[in-house]
């Protein structure tokens, strides 16, 4: 027979105190909270992506998003906190999967498309020398919005912005490109 590991479960009047305790900042509850659902989050993103290192990448992505949760008062009830890690888990292991499958639909497209007219050479470096003179912040926000294609809550949480102000980010964005675009063609 194998090796028993003893769990310790969840008291029903302890996930408040577990969860406070994280929002205050304790390493112990963190590292806690890490032992407690980890495995659990490692081993649903492996049978879904099928790769060791995509796995584990999720198992981070999720604790930091949990505890960032917690911290920023996103967890409505204490007693929810399992659902909460495995459903942050299911939405981390979407965006794994998304951009697992735009990497694998650009690496097996056959350019130029025959509907698709094909950029020219000149104009790719331009862009990618307008991309260059953008600011960090504005390029960032065009790659994560236009290319990785995330919700507006993860951008504005990736780049520490509201999302009232995304629209705002957006266009001042659009428009350096195009200022700079503008410039660099004359």
């Amino acid at each position: 027979m194998g090796r028993q590991v003893k769990r310790r479960m969840i008291e029903p009047a302890e996930p408040h105190q577990f969860v406070a305790r994280i929002a205050l900042g304790e390493p112990a509850a963190v590292t806690e909270l890490h032992d407690r659902f980890a495995a659990r989050v490692y081993f649903i993103a492996l049978r879904e992506l099928q790769s060791a290192a995509d796995a584990e990448d999720v198992r981070n992505e999720t604790m930091v998003r949990v505890i960032e949760a917690i911290r920023g008062d996103g967890l409505k009830s204490p007693s929810a906190l399992p659902s909460f890690v495995l459903g942050t888990a299911r939405n981390v292991i979407r965006e794994a999967w998304r951009r697992h499958r735009r990497a694998e639909a650009i690496g097996e497209r056959d350019f130029p498309a025959p509907d698709i007219p094909a950029v020219d050479h000149t104009v790719r470096r331009m862009i990618e020398s307008v991309i260059g003179r953008l600011k960090p912040r504005e390029r960032e926000f065009l790659r994560l919005y236009y290319y990785d294609e995330l919700p507006k809550a993860e951008i504005s949480r990736r780049l520490g912005i509201g999302e009232d102000r995304m629209r705002l980010v957006k266009s001042r964005a659009l428009k350096s490109f195009r200022e700079i675009y503008g410039r660099l063609m004359k």
